[in-house]
This record gives C-alpha cells, sequence and structure tokens, in this order.
C-alpha cells in the first residue's frame, strides 16, 4: 500500500482551529459569569467551588504547556522574551497564547504562501500539544464543572440562563477535543484514512452514552450526601492514579511531571477511560468499565435507596433507570464503530487486504517519517504508538483483544 500524504494545513483547519480558541475562551466566560451568578444567589460555597475547579485545572494545564515550551526544539518557542512567556502561564495565559500563536503561524502557511515542508511541521506540532492541552483542560474542568451544574439544578429545581450556557459550551468543549484529540493521534500514522461523517457521528455518541451516566451518578450522590463526593473522588482518583502508574508511562521530560502527567490521566480515568500503555488493552478496558459499572450503580442505587418517598425529585426515577441500558447503549457503540465503521475498515472494504504491506508491517504501524524530524512532536507521536500499536483491521484487532483502544476515552 502506497503511503497516503500529509494532510495539509489549510483554511478549513485555520477556522477550526480559530473555532476551538473561542470555544475555550467562551466556555471560561461562561464558568466565571455561572460563579458570579452563584455568589449574587447567596450561595457562595458553591460559587467558591466553581472557581477552584477553573483555577485547578487552569493551573494544571499551564504547567505542562510551560514543560512542554521548555522542552521543545528552540524553532518553536515563539519569538517573545522567556520572562514575557512565564509571566503569562503564571497569569494563566499560556494556553489563549498558544493558541493565538498558532493561529498566527497557521495564518502565515494559508494566506502568506509559506506552504514549505518545514513551516507545516511546525504547525502540525503546534496544533498537536493545543489538542493535548485542550483534552486536560476540559476534563480536568469541564467534567467537573458539568456536575456541578447538574447538581445546583438538581438542588434549586430550576435552570439559570448561565447554567444552561454552560452546560452547552461545556459539552461543546468535551466533544471538540474528543474528536480534535483523536484525528491528531490519527495524523501520525502513514496508512491513515479520515473519519466520515458516520464515523464521527457513532464515535461522539458512544463517548456520549458513557460519559453521561458518570455525571449523573456522581450528581445524585451529592444531592444526598454533598461531601461524600469529597471523600469518593479522592479515593477512585487514587485508586486510578495507583493503575497509571502501575501500567508505566513516558510521556513528559522528566519523573516529576510524569507524576503531573498521571494525576491528569487519573481524573480523566474519574469519568471517562483513557489509554496510557502499549499492548493488548482489552482486559483493562472491560477492568475499567466494569468498575465504573459498578461504582456508578451503588452511586445511584443509594441515592435511589435512601431518598424520601416525598422526595420532589421523583421524577428522576425514571431517568436513573435508564443510565444503565445508556452506559450499555454506549459500549455497544463502541463496538459496531471498532467493527464496521473504523477508518481502517472502510478502507479495506474499498480496496480489500494487502497481504504484502500486512507482512511488511506485521510488527507494527508504519508512522509517518516526516521531512523535518526536529519538528516532529514526540509527545503526540508517543500516544500515536500507543494508540495504534499494530496493523490488522480495526475491527479484527478489537474483537481478538489485541488492540490499544484508540480513544481518549
Amino acid at each position: 500500500m502506497a503511503p497516503r500524504a500529509a494532510p495539509r494545513f489549510g483554511p478549513l483547519q485555520l477556522a477550526l482551529a480559530a473555532a476551538g480558541a473561542a470555544a475555550a475562551a467562551l466556555d471560561v466566560c461562561a464558568d466565571g459569569w455561572g460563579a458570579a451568578e452563584y455568589a449574587r444567589g447567596g450561595q457562595p460555597g458553591w460559587a467558591a467551588l466553581a472557581l477552584a475547579l477553573l483555577a485547578a485545572a487552569s493551573v494544571a494545564t499551564q504547567a505542562c504547556s510551560w514543560l512542554w515550551l521548555r522542552s521543545d526544539p528552540p524553532a518553536l518557542r515563539p519569538d517573545v522574551p522567556p520572562w514575557l512567556l512565564a509571566a503569562l502561564h503564571l497569569l494563566q495565559l499560556g494556553f489563549l497564547f498558544r493558541c493565538l500563536h498558532a493561529l498566527k503561524v497557521g495564518w502565515k502557511v494559508c494566506w502568506a504562501k509559506a506552504e514549505e515542508e518545514e513551516e507545516q511541521s511546525r504547525i502540525a506540532f503546534l496544533s498537536h500539544d493545543i489538542s493535548m492541552l485542550r483534552l486536560f483542560e476540559t476534563f480536568l474542568e469541564n467534567t467537573p464543572q458539568l456536575t456541578l451544574l447538574l447538581y445546583v439544578i438538581l438542588r434549586t429545581n430550576k435552570a439559570e440562563p448561565s447554567q444552561g450556557l454552560g452546560i452547552c459550551t461545556a459539552f461543546l468543549c468535551v466533544t471538540w477535543s474528543l474528536l480534535d484529540y483523536h484525528q491528531s493521534l490519527r495524523s501520525f500514522l502513514q496508512d491513515k484514512y479520515g473519519l466520515s461523517l458516520g464515523s464521527s457521528i457513532v464515535y461522539f455518541l458512544w463517548n456520549l452514552f458513557l460519559i453521561c451516566p458518570r455525571i449523573l451518578a456522581v450528581a445524585l450522590f451529592a444531592l444526598l450526601w454533598p461531601y461524600g463526593v469529597a471523600v469518593h473522588f479522592p479515593l477512585v482518583w487514587l485508586a486510578m492514579f495507583v493503575w497509571v502508574s502501575l501500567q508505566g508511562t513516558d510521556f513528559m521530560e522528566s519523573p516529576g511531571p510524569e507524576q503531573l502527567y498521571r494525576a491528569m490521566v487519573a481524573v480523566i480515568l474519574y469519568f471517562s477511560w483513557f489509554n496510557v500503555a502499549q499492548g493488548r488493552t482489552l482486559y483493562r478496558s472491560i477492568i475499567y468499565h466494569g468498575f465504573i459499572l459498578v461504582d456508578s450503580t451503588l452511586l445511584a442505587l443509594s441515592w435511589l435507596w435512601c431518598r424520601s418517598p416525598s422526595d420532589e425529585h421523583s421524577y428522576l426515577v425514571p431517568v436513573v433507570s435508564a443510565t444503565l441500558p445508556c452506559y450499555l447503549l454506549g459500549l455497544a457503540l463502541r463496538v459496531m464503530y471498532y467493527q464496521w465503521l473504523h477508518p481502517n475498515v472502510q478502507a479495506q472494504q474499498e480496496r480489500g487486504y494487502d497481504e504484502v504491506d500486512a507482512n511488511a508491517r506485521s510488527d507494527g504501524l508504519a508512522f509517518r517519517s516526516l521531512s523535518v524530524p526536529d519538528l516532529v512532536n514526540r509527545r503526540m507521536q508517543w500516544l500515536a504508538q500507543t494508540q495504534f500499536p499494530i496493523s490488522r483491521p480495526a475491527g479484527q484487532r478489537f474483537l481478538n483483544g489485541d488492540a490499544a483502544v484508540e480513544s481518549a476515552v
């Protein structure tokens, strides 16, 4: 099979990058507006929690951004004084600056006729970092904020405009980050086939159907025991952190920052699946989904068992009863995606399976070899090698249990 050409950064990619930066800024504004509404409504505790979640996610994201900048090749660093970069990250503006810098480089690539391979490699490197930082920020801030918003709406039995905007922007950011991260990983594959519209829809829906029941279960548990979540989250997070550490990761440049990465991945795992190690992941995925399913079921059952018969939230009983089928539907859609809708499966249906090529690459997928190797984003390349370790058809890989599942969640 002949190698497919590397995707070029064009006006469409520039527009998507601008929309992603705008969505991130809008999400921060929505969270700030929501916190102000809580304070104005006489709920300073909710306001403080919303701001604390926003601040914790921002600090972790800015720390990663700064650590990556220090380890990146000099050619990739913005042409500004180092002290200014440090100040921007201390002011929690480093990620926004990255987005604006990438838009500047992308504009140059698109409209200034600077389409040589080095410039294409540079914008690809920057885009991959932004994709990963957006994923971190989404799951460290948006998913906890969604849980808090749902809890507040259930507690007060009403939804304010700021809460509606917060829910919409949070789901938008989650959706955007998942699809963008998946496409970023696939861009490292020499034989990459992009997601079709149908594949993208199923990919989004399976993640949605797996995440929503988890968020609802935690919010219902908090409805009965608000401080119980303060015990539940650290315990589950610690279990996930130990699990990630035992798998062994090599994402950051040094052991200290690697612990930060593992801590952030543990937060993601509290809400959703995230693969961090090469090798057979079917059994790891079964263990993880089994644990989350049992944990979420116990949280939901505790609410059903302990709520008062005269509880005004009795309308939620049918909703809670539908969470298990919803989760199982998400798992079924995941299997359907890898068996029938995966890009590699679609490609093989179009052209058949090339046995000679399969034998040549039997020990792993062929990863794109750029003409500017110093500008390859090795962090995302490592993740791509983790997600796509072998070259058999995607559906066959999933059913045989030999593949690392390709999604962040």
